[in-house]
């Protein structure tokens, strides 16, 4: 494998890990907010205020490692993505920013309603905004008039597949989410939240596949290409849907909820590498592919080992954090 495939294979892992992770985070902030308006909160929120306490802080380390990352690797990627997505990504950003202020506002203060709806309606705004990127990287909307680099916002905003793209997100993050918390429930023994998430899992894992389905209708009209490129490992798409079936058919029968999160992890994790591997070898179509845009090979074997150092780091960090908060049966069920 050469250094640019090993390159991007890495930092497609740690944005797998931010999709899932900040996923699980952004749909219990909704679903909060949800149950606020609906009169379940008093139900759910116990279990997802017992998650997200200890993850919320967290949750975007998976993000900082990718965007390090891609710059060092591929700083062409700085000049394209950095100008066509200077509104987009600055918006992306203070989302996230209004997010983490008034989670802490929200949790270490006095409950407030308007925190809880700025926290929960940005768990979905974040998702819809930083979709933008996965879409732009596909060719059309961005221009290179002269020295300057220049994001077709009309095109963008007239397009199928962004629409598609964004709806794909959002209804992502919700069944991502509530397939976890379904099982965080069964954890902590509580019939009542995990019976009411059970029920928000298997209703929007329907637009999630219906939704997978539309972006690839509509890449197929926008990008002839890439769909084509796509079909040569449509065995991976094949896969995750049938991961998709074992996940939610565990979900209605009611049982093995953990076995059911994790095929949801498999589902989306075949589909986002049959997604990355069709994209190849462009980062941004057509004026940055992995082998234009790299650094030169010393600092790119360099960055290569920090970053395996880094994971060695992470995943053993997230272990410990999920023996001793997620996955401790009496922080769990409330005892401690």
């Amino acid at each position: 494998m050469s250094i640019e495939l090993l390159g991007i294979t890495i930092l497609w892992l740690f944005l797998l890990g931010y999709v899932i992770v900040a996923s699980i985070d952004f749909g219990a902030g909704f679903f909060a907010l949800y149950g606020k308006w609906t009169g379940t909160g008093e139900i759910v929120n116990q279990v997802i205020q017992r998650y997200l306490s200890p993850v919320w802080e967290v949750t975007n380390v998976f993000l900082i490692f990718f965007v390090v990352g891609i710059v060092g690797f591929f700083p062409d990627t700085a000049y394209y993505y950095g100008t066509a997505l200077l509104v987009p990504a600055s918006i992306a950003l203070v989302l996230l920013a209004i997010r983490g202020s008034f989670y802490a506002f929200d949790h270490y203060g006095k409950t407030n309603t308007v925190f809880l709806f700025l926290y929960g309606f940005t768990g979905l705004l974040i998702p819809a905004s930083l979709a933008t990127v996965l879409t732009i990287s596909i060719g059309g909307f961005v221009e290179k008039q002269g020295n300057n680099v220049v994001l077709l916002m009309g095109k963008l905003f007239a397009s199928p597949y962004s629409w598609s793209v964004v709806f794909l997100a959002l209804v992502s993050v919700l069944f991502i989410s509530a397939s976890f918390l379904t099982y965080y429930a069964n954890r902590a023994q509580d019939k009542q939240a995990e019976e009411l998430l059970r029920t928000w899992a298997v209703f929007w894992s329907f637009p999630t596949i219906f939704a997978s389905f539309l972006v690839f209708l509509s890449l197929r009209n926008h990008n002839l290409e890439f769909f084509n490129n796509m079909l040569d490992v449509s065995w991976l798409f094949i896969l995750s849907f049938a991961f998709f079936l074992c996940a939610v058919s565990l979900l209605i029968r009611k049982k093995s909820y953990g076995l059911a999160f994790i095929f949801v992890m498999l589902q989306f994790a075949s589909a986002f590498f049959g997604y990355g591997i069709g994209h190849m070898p462009y980062l941004l179509y057509p004026y940055v592919t992995i082998y234009s845009g790299v650094n030169n090979p010393i600092m790119a074997e360099a960055l290569v080992w920090a970053f395996v150092g880094g994971l060695c780091l992470l995943v053993p960090s997230l272990y410990l954090l999920m023996r001793l908060f997620l996955f401790n049966a009496g922080y769990v069920q409330g005892r401690k």
